[in-house]
């Protein structure tokens, strides 16, 4: 127990640490993607190991999580993420909405795939296809609305 709170801690601090360099401004989506990226791949990291393995999984999650969050973060900006919103909030389940970024030359298609309720909020799991300048990506995921209208990825 006293370990899990330690690691914890730990990618609290480390994701902290990665936007230490904000000079008290608003954070640019990649910093905001490595935060997220961070805090997740941190998490994800106290799952993995045993004993001090657990430590060492822990900072190497949370810095391959901040790194690979910033990379998002730098592709699918502002634009996009209220293009997957709307996505989300106005297209059937089963059907594909497509759009391209001009400012980034990426072009996005996401179908949902499913809708169900988690805690009282509206969720949907969905596909998403990324033509990227350095190739495709192909991401399956859940969304849910949050009490503010916005979409999450949980």
């Amino acid at each position: 127990m006293n370990n899990t709170i330690f690691n914890l801690a730990l990618t609290a601090l480390l994701a902290a640490s990665l936007t230490a360099c904000a000079n008290y401004r608003n954070p640019t989506d990649r910093e905001i993607g490595a935060v997220v990226g961070g805090i997740a791949g941190g998490a994800a990291g106290t799952q993995i190991g045993s004993g001090s393995g657990t430590t060492i999984a822990t900072i190497v999650g949370t810095l391959a999580g901040a790194a690979l969050g910033a990379e998002i973060g730098d592709r699918f900006g502002r634009q996009d993420r209220q293009q997957f919103a709307s996505t989300l909030e106005r297209t059937p389940t089963g059907q594909t909405n497509t759009w391209s970024n001009s400012s980034t030359g990426n072009s996005y298609a996401v179908t949902p795939t499913n809708n169900y309720r988690s805690n009282n909020r509206v969720c949907r799991t969905f596909v998403m296809q990324a033509n990227l300048a350095k190739g495709q990506d192909r991401t399956e995921g859940t969304a849910c609305r949050q009490p503010d209208g916005d979409w999450r990825v949980q």
